[in-house]
């Protein structure tokens, strides 16, 4: 059941779409109780929950939204035809993002629903009889809750933890320290029992379960300045083994297919959308890997339908390392970690910047400059930039010189007219 069998919709998917309940159902496929009492049916919602998160074949994506709002909010990005009014409100930002936004509207749906779906995976893992299979089914639960989770925190002040009708609200602290439990939880389970290689064969062998799941706990417990913690969890995921969404014709790269190559939606923009002493070193080799399009318009992680788009990348770790030794102003280890991002010439993924070893002065403000720079342009388009641009301090949209156009997003209109525990808007 890898994503290339093209497995999108074989189950009742119970989207808590709009604050209310709405079921979409498979007329060819079995009822919603009736999968879930089966191996089979579990696995197969794990295979279709996947790709909910990273293919637009049902509707935008997740993975495509997150990428496509945050670069538009913060410059990475650029509208190519102003017709495109949703697309053209976020790179415009401030009062102009509507509520009825329909890239926002759908990024928050389909989290939802990706939230909803991972939920019932975790409530009926018993339908395994064996102990790693059952443990490896939940932890694939907890890792698709927690991406759903964190990818909601990066783009609103509040969240639901737990879907359903009338869904309550978390602090986005309150939930990224719930998508944390969920993944370290997770992350013993298969520490104890791995997953079956039968199960992984079925589930989809592209996914490094393990590696994700530490990956993804080091973002978040460093999105929430747990230093520690993100050290402990950075330190432990693997710079050799990849993990990615994989990507064929019938299930192609999402960003590629609805927006790069068509050369009509959005595309990517010189220098990262950075200037003044963000600028990029022109001798940085990530330039070419980021920027330099191929003949059909693609390029980075976005070449060709076939692309694989990381989970984590490398970079990430080592960035997420000097990050947090330069917020507990252990500024050798920072820059040392640092320095492992700039003088690397590749990685599992062929990125890497060929740069000489940091030079400026050894201040923790002068070392977070560097690595958010760094984070910029080693993580272009990986939908984190408008996290990153508020936790470094950034010129805000009501800053001069501004480097993002919104603080937090409006909620969707459609989820205020449903739920009326949805919280007001933020201003900016």
């Amino acid at each position: 059941m890898h994503m290339k069998h093209n497995i999108l919709f074989i189950l009742t998917v119970t989207s808590f779409l709009f604050g209310c309940k709405r079921d979409y159902f498979n007329p060819n496929g079995p009822t919603d109780a009736e999968a879930l009492r089966s191996p089979d049916g579990v696995t197969k919602l794990i295979v279709g929950i996947k790709n909910r998160y990273a293919v637009n074949t049902l509707a935008a994506a997740t993975v495509y939204q997150a990428i496509s709002s945050a670069g538009l909010s913060t410059g990475e990005l650029t509208v190519l035809n102003a017709g495109n009014a949703d697309l053209a409100q976020l790179q415009n930002g401030g009062s102009n993002l509507a509520p009825n936004n329909g890239v926002i509207s759908s990024l928050w749906s389909t989290s939802m629903i990706v939230n909803s779906e991972a939920t019932k995976v975790i409530n009926n893992v018993n339908v395994f009889t064996d102990v790693p299979t059952r443990n490896a089914a939940q932890a694939y639960g907890h890792l698709y809750k927690a991406m759903a989770i964190g990818t909601l925190a990066m783009f609103w002040e509040q969240v639901p933890i737990e879907p359903g009708n009338n869904a309550t609200f978390s602090t986005r602290q309150e939930a990224l320290t719930a998508a944390i439990k969920l993944l370290d939880d997770a992350a013993a389970l298969v520490t104890t029992t791995p997953p079956p290689s039968g199960f992984t064969t079925q589930v989809g062998t592209e996914i490094d379960l393990k590696n994700s799941l530490v990956a993804l706990s080091a973002r978040f417990n460093n999105m929430l300045g747990n230093n520690d913690a993100a050290i402990a969890k950075a330190t432990e995921a693997s710079q050799t083994i990849k993990s990615v969404f994989f990507y064929n014709n019938l299930n192609p790269n999402p960003v590629f297919r609805s927006s790069l190559t068509t050369n009509n939606v959005y595309g990517i923009v010189n220098n990262f959308g950075l200037t003044g002493n963000l600028a990029p070193n022109p001798a940085d080799k990530r330039i070419a890997f980021y920027l330099t399009k191929n003949a059909t318009n693609g390029s980075g992680f976005f070449l060709s339908d076939q692309t694989a788009i990381p989970i984590y990348l490398p970079g990430e770790m080592k960035l997420i390392l000097a990050e947090a030794y330069a917020r507990k102003n252990d500024l050798n280890n920072a820059k040392k970690f640092l320095d492992e991002v700039l003088t690397k010439t590749t990685d599992a993924y062929g990125l890497g910047a060929d740069l000489p070893a940091y030079s400026g002065a050894m201040t923790q403000s002068a070392l977070l400059t560097e690595i958010y720079r760094n984070r910029c342009i080693e993580l272009y388009m990986t939908g984190m930039k408008l996290e990153d641009s508020r936790r470094f301090n950034r010129p805000g949209p009501n800053d001069v010189n501004k480097e993002r156009t919104r603080n937090f997003y409006p909620y969707p209109q459609q989820e205020k007219d449903g739920n009326p525990n949805t919280p007001a808007n933020p201003p900016v």
